[in-house]
């Protein structure tokens, strides 16, 4: 996705200052995303759309539109399992903050060190960090052509050993992109994912779910489409409407883009993440490790920090006024839609989520703004 749909998020900054805290009666929340929702799919028609307002202590309200399954009417619920995209790569950040707190990594290991080997001298001073944060000018295009896409699903190597071949490719030249520039690009993350197999032993996907997911007790995550039964995923292309089964090859990216983007969960459990940026971390990492995970790089701009977009609003500041930081991303893999933005100060997160890589890539956004809205409406000076 080109990085102008992910910075979608900054029109929030337009939303009335005032008024922003959750309201303090479930009701009033409830209240607040289904107006948000009915607003959102009204004007932007969506084949399945989701919303959920979450505190510190996780959802306050959720709520959804729509149907799994275009031209069918099986409704979508708030207990389905949504594919989060590229709001994947704040997870395998995280996963990186834990392996950096148990010893096995440092904020400061290099590429090279991870992965020793022949590689262009201009890796040396690259670390693992730079790729999170989209600065060692690795492009996708160097890595992850055509070829890779068409032949990936069918590799019968592991998928570790997939993501090392793709790193290996990408070492063995200098960066087609300019270090310290931001590059947005899926094999930054791959890379990253390969150094830490590399160190620890073990495939990214059992890391996540032992380091990451169980401890935040987050039990419907998975990788790849979401089971059924579960929303099927769509997009409209060349004016054609696909509606692909979680059993199609195209339904999602291949498996070892899987660091970068391919995650599913309920909105619930999505939201046990975010809490963990408004708790400071909470039990899963320090409060070091939450600021090394969310400080951006902001020289060149955009200001991106580890799997986030940092924005600075107004309604996010705990006065209202002054501007205050706000942790945001989209993602989609062109069939589902997922947008969050996290403000901390405010101990306010939002979720939107879709099955429906084209329409909800208006929807989501579109979602976000109308929860914010519907919060300054709302508020009556209490926080749940």
């Amino acid at each position: 996705m080109m990085l102008n749909r992910r910075l979608a998020l900054a029109g929030m900054g337009t939303v009335p200052a005032l008024g922003l805290a959750v309201p303090a009666r479930a009701r009033d929340a409830a209240s607040v995303v289904e107006a948000a929702l009915d607003s959102a799919f009204a004007a932007t028609r969506p084949v399945g759309l989701g919303a959920a307002l979450v505190s510190r202590e996780g959802v306050v309200a959720q709520g959804v539109r729509g149907v799994r399954r275009r031209g069918q009417t099986d409704p979508v619920t708030v207990d389905d399992r949504w594919h989060l995209g590229s709001n994947t790569k704040a997870m395998t950040a995280t996963l990186f903050a834990r392996l950096v707190e148990q010893g096995r990594a440092g904020w400061d290991l290099k590429v090279v060190e991870a992965l020793p080997g022949d590689h262009d001298p201009a890796w040396a001073g690259v670390r693992v960090v730079d790729l999170m944060q989209h600065r060692a000018g690795l492009r996708d295009d160097d890595v992850l052509g055509q070829a890779w896409f068409m032949t990936a699903r069918g590799d019968p190597a592991s998928l570790p050993e997939q993501r090392l071949a793709v790193a290996r490719k990408a070492l063995a030249s200098a960066p087609g992109g300019a270090p310290g520039q931001f590059q947005y690009g899926n094999a930054n993350y791959m890379v990253a994912a390969a150094a830490m197999e590399a160190i620890a032993g073990q495939d990214w996907q059992s890391m996540m779910m032992a380091q990451v997911f169980e401890p935040l007790g987050i039990t419907s995550a998975g990788f790849g489409p979401p089971p059924e039964p579960a929303p099927w995923a769509h997009r409209t292309y060349g004016g054609q409407e696909l509606s692909l089964p979680p059993s199609h090859p195209g339904a999602d990216n291949p498996q070892a883009l899987g660091p970068a983007g391919t995650v599913h969960m309920t909105m619930r459990d999505y939201a046990r993440f975010l809490s963990v940026f408004l708790n400071g971390g909470g039990d899963l990492v320090g409060e070091n490790s939450i600021m090394r995970l969310t400080t951006p790089v902001t020289t060149p701009p955009p200001a991106y920090a580890c799997g986030w977009i940092v924005l600075n609003q107004p309604w996010a500041s705990p006065d209202g006024t002054t501007p205050g930081p706000v942790l945001a991303h989209d993602g989609s893999n062109t069939m589902w839609y997922a947008s969050a933005a996290v403000a901390p100060a405010r101990d306010l997160a939002l979720i939107a989520v879709s099955n429906d890589g084209t329409a909800g890539a208006q929807a989501c956004p579109a979602l976000l703004r109308a929860l914010l809205a519907g919060l300054a409406v709302a508020e009556d000076g209490g926080v749940v």
